[in-house]
């Protein structure tokens, strides 16, 4: 009972920054235990669609569910529980455009819902984020999935593919919590600002750098998208960056999040801890995914015609 009442203290001084940033580092800790499993077992658990299945082999060879051990059974049949259709990673960018659009309507109202949040952000951690920094990463956040919105209803082609639901939870939870991670660590200044006399001031020469790069990693991943949609279902893309990176897409998302943590830099600071947390988890869970691709690529084109790509991060992985 002790230990409870202790854990229940602890989280209670917790503020929102914090339980955003240990959401983030929980779920990245989640994909990497799931990355140290072995191979039967991760391709259960983080692969979709084609890439559910290994070319040219059935389920009853090779790692089999059969001869694979109970655990493999146990997690085939969880997986198989609950599985919706791929065409669902359209509602993270819904609701990404609705949380902006309620967190701004909060901010003009002053609304109950943004104050509780601000009140228990400034008791527990003083922040220094500016308005002026507040509104341009609520505006790149948006303009972030608006894009994304788009592109699933224009370029994106109908498939048959299904995902475990617990993959469209945590994207849900993910842009759920990324909607306030992007103004939290500015409480203090929403807190003592008029949203009705907002002031535009010069920004600085890393704000200018951040945006540049969020602009320039924004219409790169675009064109990734728009050739993707363009390929022949299932097929090598070997053209722009794909010559170089098997997900540049990802290479983008990654640079996306990295210069909204720069932009969101509170005085003093080089970046932003909630959106590096932020940072944290997309890279482990797009490297885990990108790591799949090559595998997918590797087993059903030949190691020849992916081999001297890497994966996401030129020079590294």
């Amino acid at each position: 009972m002790a230990a409870l009442n202790l854990l229940g203290a602890y989280a209670a001084s917790l503020s929102p920054a914090a339980y955003c940033q240990l959401f983030y580092v929980l779920a990245a800790a989640a994909v990497l235990a799931i990355a140290a499993t072995p191979s039967s077992v991760q391709r259960l658990l983080t692969q979709y669609g084609a890439r559910n299945s290994t070319p040219g082999r059935s389920v009853g060879t090779g790692g089999s569910r059969g001869d694979s051990g109970l655990l493999v059974n146990i997690i085939t049949w969880a997986t198989s529980v609950g599985k919706v259709p791929h065409s669902w990673f359209i509602h993270f960018y819904i609701l990404s455009l609705s949380c902006s659009t309620f967190w701004a309507v909060q901010f003009l109202r002053h609304g109950a819902v943004l104050d509780f949040i601000i009140r228990k952000q400034t008791a527990n951690e003083p922040t220094s984020m500016t308005t002026n920094q507040v509104v341009l990463v609520w505006l790149l956040m948006s303009l972030q999935g608006a894009r994304r919105l788009y592109e699933y209803v224009v370029l994106v082609r109908p498939s048959s593919s299904k995902m475990w639901i617990i993959h469209w939870l945590l994207g849900n939870a993910f842009y759920f919590c990324t909607s306030i991670s992007i103004w939290i660590e500015g409480s203090e200044s929403i807190q003592s600002s008029d949203p009705w006399s907002f002031h535009v001031k010069t920004p600085s020469v890393k704000i200018i750098f951040g945006v540049a790069m969020f602009l320039a990693s924004w219409y790169m991943q675009y064109r990734c998208h728009s050739y993707l949609s363009r390929l022949k279902k299932y097929s090598l893309p070997v053209d722009g960056l794909f010559a170089y990176l098997m997900c540049p897409h990802y290479t983008c998302e990654c640079v996306l999040y990295l210069s909204l943590a720069i932009i969101a830099a509170p005085m003093n600071r080089l970046y932003n801890r909630t959106l590096i947390c932020a940072l944290l988890f997309v890279a482990t869970n797009l490297g885990v995914t990108a790591n799949g691709t090559k595998k997918w690529y590797s087993e059903k084109f030949g190691s020849e015609k992916v081999q001297g790509k890497w994966r996401m991060i030129p020079g590294v992985f």
